[in-house]
């Protein structure tokens, strides 16, 4: 039997007053290298100047997983509190505040503020992202055609971004109707292999459509950095289970598609509208919506869409250890994902929501 493959984990993180619960605007860079002296090399700054990041290193088996994104939760939690400073994690600050949010000092993110203007400037949203390893042979975007159906079931375990500016949305991952606003995110195209890919990227690329040096922004693709496919749909995920649910939910249906290759086909028209509907529903809906069926033509909960996802990937939860994964993926569809938490809590006021936010990543 070969080897799990590796994953890795990326969080975003929000800096906030721990008094009112409100966006920092910018913290000063002594606060910001507290964060890069807890987190070493796994620090990155993201697009604003209260937005960070933590990119994990590669693991084997989710305890590890578990074991370094508490550590760095905990002590960074614990580093900024000394300074008046709380740490949230959601798809979406409920309080919001971009418009008082300044970008970051980085020529990377300067040219996608240049490039993107209003939408950029208003994309004060965090998300969790999920590499794993694919071994030399695959393709990955024959892999990506596999994977895509099942990304909105991911989405709704996962919303955490039911408020946008203080005010409640309809949507229970308004991060994700907020990522409609920029080019060559959502879905991935329809491509047939890598091949298809490289002559879309050079399209892009040839008319003046993507910069040199950028991919697509896709809620899953493959890494030009790494040899792995990247998950992006998922909201960053308050609570650290349900964080570690969606990474190892993921690397399962990795693992089942890799030890499983089909013919070398694209992705149908009728799986890829299934999928996008299902999308629009997980990010309107969450865990309450029905989806959409590909293969009986028909409608389910997300309660059933799960069981015939457990049922398919048995084999594959074994060999990486997901069983706890779809464990916590059912305790999601029947008590509710983060979203359900911070709707209730908002009958006490948007400064209860985060103060909850912020205990969830206190006490993982």
């Amino acid at each position: 039997m070969n080897s799990p493959c590796g994953f890795g984990i990326e969080e975003e993180y929000l800096l906030v007053e721990q008094a009112s619960g409100r966006m920092l605007a910018a913290p000063s860079a002594a606060q910001i290298d507290l964060c890069r002296q807890v987190l070493g090399a796994h620090f990155a700054q993201e697009m604003f100047k209260g937005q960070i990041e933590v990119a994990s290193p590669v693991f084997t088996r989710l305890a590890q997983a578990r074991a370094f994104l508490a550590g760095s939760r905990t002590q960074l939690a614990q580093v900024l509190a000394e300074e008046g400073i709380g740490l949230l994690t959601a798809g979406s600050h409920p309080m919001g505040g971009w418009r008082n949010q300044q970008p970051a000092d980085d020529e990377h993110f300067r040219q996608l503020f240049a490039d993107y203007q209003h939408v950029a400037r208003r994309s004060l949203l965090c998300g969790l992202h999920v590499h794993v390893g694919v071994p030399p042979g695959h393709d990955r975007i024959q892999l990506i055609n596999q994977l895509l159906p099942w990304l909105p079931l991911l989405l709704l375990l996962s919303t955490s971004s039911p408020f946008w500016e203080g005010q409640p949305t309809g949507y229970m991952s308004y991060r994700q109707v907020a990522c409609g606003e920029w080019p060559h995110m959502g879905l991935p195209e329809r491509l047939s292999d890598w091949q298809a890919y490289e002559r879309y990227l050079a399209l892009l690329r040839r008319t003046g459509s993507l910069r040199e040096g950028y991919d697509c922004w896709w809620a899953i693709r493959p890494s030009r950095r790494f040899p792995t496919v990247e998950l992006r749909i998922a909201d960053a995920c308050p609570n650290l289970e349900d964080a570690l649910c969606i990474a190892g939910l993921f690397r399962c249906l990795v693992e089942h598609y890799l030890a499983q290759p089909r013919a070398a086909v694209g992705l149908s028209r009728e799986a890829h509208w299934i999928a996008q509907e299902n999308y629009w529903r997980a990010m309107r809906h969450g865990r309450h919506g029905q989806f959409i069926c590909l293969e009986e033509e028909g409608q389910g909960s997300a309660g059933q869409w799960l069981a015939q996802a457990q049922a398919l990937f048995a084999d594959a939860a074994q060999g990486v250890d997901a069983d706890r994964s779809f464990a916590r993926a059912q305790a999601i569809v029947t008590d509710g994902s983060s979203a359900d938490r911070q709707l209730a809590m908002a009958e006490r006021g948007m400064q209860a929501v985060v103060s909850g936010l912020l205990e969830e990543v206190r006490s993982c």
